[in-house]
């Protein structure tokens, strides 16, 4: 959905969306996808709480914050900076990162809301100290609604920057008092994942000798190509960098292979670990994998619709924000203060929540992200109740 949005003499600069009865036009652009969907369609559709938009000409600062659901605690989420094609684009994934935090902290029995940012703009040329600390005041001016870490095209030192502005963001780098880079803990909810979903299908939750595709290489994609190989699985790596895959698949003793070729691969399981909906209309077909499981968020480009088919092929899908929460987890340890113990145990709790997830799917006979919504949204649903109550 593309549209723009007129403020004539407008001299703030950000905006706050709120479902409430604030009047504003918005006029959409003319074009084949035009939906005429205003804003707030979108954040009903969602459910949303909230949407801050950031603007700061002097540093270049373009962002957008979507803080879904508080019921849990407050919104925690990464700052994802990318070089959206369209602002219309950043809004949509946003949205849709957001709720997702809400079901990962809720499926993960953490007592925090579901939030997320995007900054538009290439992280290796647009990204500067003044764009991030500026990023940092608009995150101070929610008053702890919303938490962030990094993401994807952020990183630690990115979070000192904004740290230096406000107190309310969380991986931060260890010499400060930090938990630091949060990819090993999200990498081992994804191993944990992975052998969940094994052991439904096969019986045992080994990896020896069982082929695996990692599609991505980046801090968690490297970590959890070090942890499958640790246990003698078979692996592919494939990046968009052709370099970086060849050196990651030579220091674990991997199998590089192109992009291009994944899905003529007869592995059993697909782990995509770089961004989402690679399982869409144009590639469903082509799966020959028996498990996807993976670090990406939101791999599946419509829920329902791909959802159902996976379950219709026998293909067993274990539900991103299920099994990439290791890295929700980390930041809810450094906000709570545990140990790296507790770390560890919480994310391999994983392993269960998968399971649950995997049991539900089959008593119900519905896809198993069904099955996943359920368990998350009933938490979020009895706490709601408890909170009504004094």
């Amino acid at each position: 959905m593309n549209y723009t949005l007129n403020l004539v003499g407008h001299n703030k600069k950000n905006l706050y969306f709120c479902p409430k009865p604030y009047t504003i036009t918005l006029q959409p652009k003319m074009s084949a996808q035009n939906t005429n969907e205003s804003v707030f369609d979108q954040m009903n559709a969602y459910g949303h709480q909230k949407i801050v938009f950031c603007s700061d000409p002097d540093t270049g600062l373009k962002a957008i914050i979507a803080i879904h659901d508080t019921t849990l605690g407050p919104a925690l989420g990464g700052t994802r900076m990318w070089a959206y094609k369209s602002e219309a684009d950043a809004l949509n994934d946003v949205l849709r990162l957001s709720k997702s935090m809400t079901y990962k902290a809720s499926i993960a029995g953490l007592n925090l809301g579901g939030g997320k940012a995007v900054i538009i703009g290439n992280s290796h040329k647009d990204k500067t100290e003044a764009l991030l600390r500026k990023f940092g005041r608009f995150i101070k001016n929610l008053n702890g609604e919303f938490i962030t870490a990094e993401e994807v095209g952020t990183n630690p030192k990115d979070m000192e920057y904004i740290r230096m502005e406000t107190q309310h963001v969380l991986g931060v780098p260890e010499t400060i008092g930090g938990s630091g880079d949060p990819s090993p803990i999200t990498a081992l909810g994804v191993f944990m994942g992975i052998k969940a979903a094994v052991k439904e299908l096969y019986g045992n939750d080994s990896l020896t000798g069982k082929s695996v595709v990692v599609q991505g290489i980046g801090h968690v994609g490297e970590n959890l190509v070090r942890l499958l190989r640790d246990e003698n699985a078979m692996v592919y790596v494939s990046d968009l960098n052709d370099e970086r895959t060849g050196q990651v698949a030579k220091k674990y003793g991997a199998q590089a292979v192109s992009n291009n070729t994944i899905f003529d691969l007869d592995a059993d399981i697909y782990s995509p670990c770089a961004l989402g909906a690679t399982i869409n209309a144009q590639t469903i077909d082509k799966l020959k994998f028996s498990i996807i499981a993976g670090s990406a968020n939101n791999q599946l480009e419509d829920e329902f619709i791909q959802g159902r088919i996976l379950l219709e092929k026998g293909i067993l899908f274990a539900p991103d924000y299920v099994i990439n929460a290791g890295g929700v987890i980390n930041c809810y340890s450094e906000l709570m203060g545990f140990s790296k113990k507790r770390t560890l145990q919480l994310t391999e709790n994983i392993y269960e929540a998968t399971r649950n997830v995997i049991k539900l799917s089959k008593a119900e006979n519905i896809s198993t992200i069904e099955a996943a919504n359920r368990i998350a949204e009933k938490r979020i649903l009895d706490i709601k109740k408890v909170k009504s109550t004094y």
